[in-house]
């Protein structure tokens, strides 16, 4: 599957009810708990209601934008956001660095993530990583989406339940009707009936985005520049690629890193943390879910980043009416369309007799871990583990000396 999938099927055809309602579901995930962790770190930093705004507003426009530009030029399903562990290191960071060091930090983030990019590094680093390992690395960093949807189902059963049930049985008995769609609007029904539909308080108004000029320091630079770019590289930009090539797509790795770059840039301008291609959002798009032509589920990411735009643009109205959905229908939902993703992970990570088996075991393990460290979460350092346990093994080397042979 080309680049550009040329000869790609028309827009018409990539808007359907599977790509439209995955990318509905794809902007719920995206518009709810991750906007929830933005405002707590402008809390924490004693931003103003203006200066919280301009931040949803940069993140989530120009996020939106990326998803339109990539799946319009490339016809692939490749989504644009922020990087949502990012925001929840700023909560800790703002407490002791001044908002305006802050911008400087995220434009300094944005500047390396180009950099990085248009030296075609990150797309060498990406074709020499072992396929296996950065499979068990997809596995493990969206296996908490189905642990997720299993907490959501116990939480909250007669909502995410009974949604749960409405996807498999669709599945079964109706395979012409998309099942993530018809488990929303069951979900949807039973929180209405159930009066769980409760509109969120949250202190953001209809207010004009206020920004704010840069400054940099080098405190800024070390706590928050640094450990962004990493998160930008190592953790979004990483995910989504692996997602992608998980569903047998090419996906263009150094413009990604480049438009990650570019989106970090003009956020930090505008007052937020870096805009750039989204894994979680990327793997929701490009599932199953989508359709089961692979060629048409851009339309997924296209209607995922016009939602995200919207909610930008009308960021103070739209908060309340977004955050009113009860969490568990989000989380059951989520977990539910990931379940084709994470099958073909573990498929390729796991084949019988495959290469680098130990070092994608380990990938696995620290992926679906907590663990972190210099800001940094675990996805970057499941792909450095896993790869300095396969070298250790020698199983690079043999799996590149079969490669060589075949």
């Amino acid at each position: 599957m080309s680049q550009e999938m040329s000869g790609a099927p028309s827009l018409r055809a990539a808007l359907n009810t599977r790509t439209i309602s995955t990318g509905v579901v794809a902007a719920l995930f995206g518009c709810t708990g991750p906007a929830v962790i933005v405002m707590n770190a402008a809390e924490a930093g004693n931003l103003s209601n203006a200066q919280t705004v301009a931040w949803l507003f940069a993140i989530y426009v120009l996020g939106g934008l990326i998803s339109v530009i990539f799946s319009l030029r490339y016809r692939l399903p490749i989504a644009g956001a922020y990087t949502i562990p990012g925001a929840a290191i700023l909560a800790a960071s703002l407490q002791m660095i001044p908002f305006n060091e802050a911008v400087g930090a995220f434009i300094a983030s944005g500047v390396m993530v180009l950099l990085l990019g248009a030296s075609g590094l990150i797309g060498r680093l990406a074709h020499w990583l072992p396929v296996p390992i950065v499979m068990a690395m997809i596995a493990g960093a969206l296996f908490r989406f189905a642990t997720g949807a299993v907490d959501s189902v116990v939480s909250a059963p007669w909502v995410a339940g009974i949604a749960a049930l409405a996807f498999f049985l669709t599945g079964r008995l109706l395979r012409s009707v998309p099942p993530v769609l018809v488990a929303g609007l069951v979900g949807l029904v039973m929180a209405l009936w159930l009066g769980q539909l409760k509109p969120a308080e949250v202190s953001l108004e209809f207010v004009m985005p206020g920004f704010t000029a840069p400054a940099f320091s080098w405190q800024a630079f070390f706590a928050i520049a640094v450990p962004l770019t990493a998160l930008v590289i190592g953790a979004e930009n990483a995910q989504a690629i692996g997602v992608l090539m998980a569903e047998g797509y090419e996906p263009p790795v150094n413009r990604m890193t480049i438009a990650s770059g570019v989106g970090g840039i003009l956020a930090g301008l505008l007052g937020g943390h870096n805009a750039n291609i989204a894994g979680p959002m990327t793997a929701i798009c490009s599932s199953e879910q989508a359709g089961e032509d692979p060629r048409l589920r851009y339309g997924a990411s296209l209607v995922n980043g016009i939602l995200f735009m919207l909610f930008g643009l009308f960021a103070g109205l739209a908060v309340p009416f977004i955050l009113a959905l009860p969490n568990a229908l989000i989380m059951v939902i989520a977990g539910l369309a990931m379940i084709g993703v994470l099958l073909g992970a573990f498929q390729q990570a796991f084949r019988k007799n495959g290469p680098c088996q130990v070092g994608a075991f380990v990938a696995l393990t620290v992926a679906m871990s907590k663990f972190s460290l210099l800001g940094i979460s675990s996805p970057f350092w499941a792909l450095l583990l896993g790869v300095a346990v396969s070298a250790l093994l020698g199983e690079i080397g043999a799996a590149r000396r079969a490669e060589a042979q075949a």
